[in-house]
């Protein structure tokens, strides 16, 4: 079956906002007097906000109504930080893509777990190359539970094995092959090395080279 339509994370693949989160986070974690690190940070690439507080507890036992309030006070802090995003923050090669898919007239999805992903993308200025978005809002089970990637696809008329995964996560990986997705990993072997086809950046990746490497596991 041909590919008719590409599904793109977010954070690490389109941006990295990597950064922001991680400013939010280690704000949050001094405030609690939590020791946090940037390796620390790492662990909770392409994972929901509630598993990130969690993770960030390291096992402290809270009320729920304070871990919502944790919650939002980190959220607050991140918007606070990506009000810095602007069109220059495309990752290279992602814009490239994302008008590639565009004129060859296949369809494009974000699937990202963030629920700040639609402001995100109009900051840098891509909003208008999805046809589709599939944000923290809009399945319960988020990755590495395939639901959100279902749902792009559904939003694109598509079925899974139409549509190529492009992420940078070990959990966003999972979730895709878990789809039945042919997954495009993005970053190093040892952490996306379960995709069909692993690229360190989108950089000066072109949709034709793409698809043929693509179409060995399709």
């Amino acid at each position: 079956m041909s590919i008719k339509g590409f599904i793109f994370d977010l954070d690490g693949v389109l941006t990295d906002t990597a950064e922001y989160h991680y400013r939010a986070w280690k704000r949050l974690a001094d405030e609690l007097g939590i020791p946090f690190t940037r390796e620390e940070n790492e662990a909770l690439r392409g994972i929901p906000r509630r598993e990130s507080l969690l993770m960030l507890l390291k096992g402290r036992i809270l009320p729920e109504a304070t871990l919502n309030e944790l919650m939002e006070r980190k959220n607050g802090y991140y918007l606070e930080y990506i009000r810095e995003i602007s069109p220059r923050d495309v990752l290279p090669g992602a814009r490239e893509l994302l008008s590639d898919i565009r004129a060859a007239g296949l369809k494009a999805a974000l699937g990202s777990a963030s629920k700040n992903a639609r402001e995100v993308i109009e900051r840098l200025g891509i909003a208008d190359l999805f046809d589709a978005v599939a944000d923290g809002y809009s399945v319960t089970r988020q990755k590495p539970a395939p639901d959100l990637f279902l749902h792009a696809a559904t939003l694109l008329d598509l079925s899974p094995a139409e549509c190529v995964v492009v992420e940078d996560a070990t959990a966003g990986v999972e979730a895709a092959l878990a789809g039945g997705f042919t997954v495009v990993g993005i970053g190093p072997a040892e952490r996306v090395g379960k995709a069909h086809v692993v690229l360190p950046t989108l950089a000066g990746v072109r949709l034709d080279d793409l698809l043929a490497q693509v179409a060995v596991h399709t």
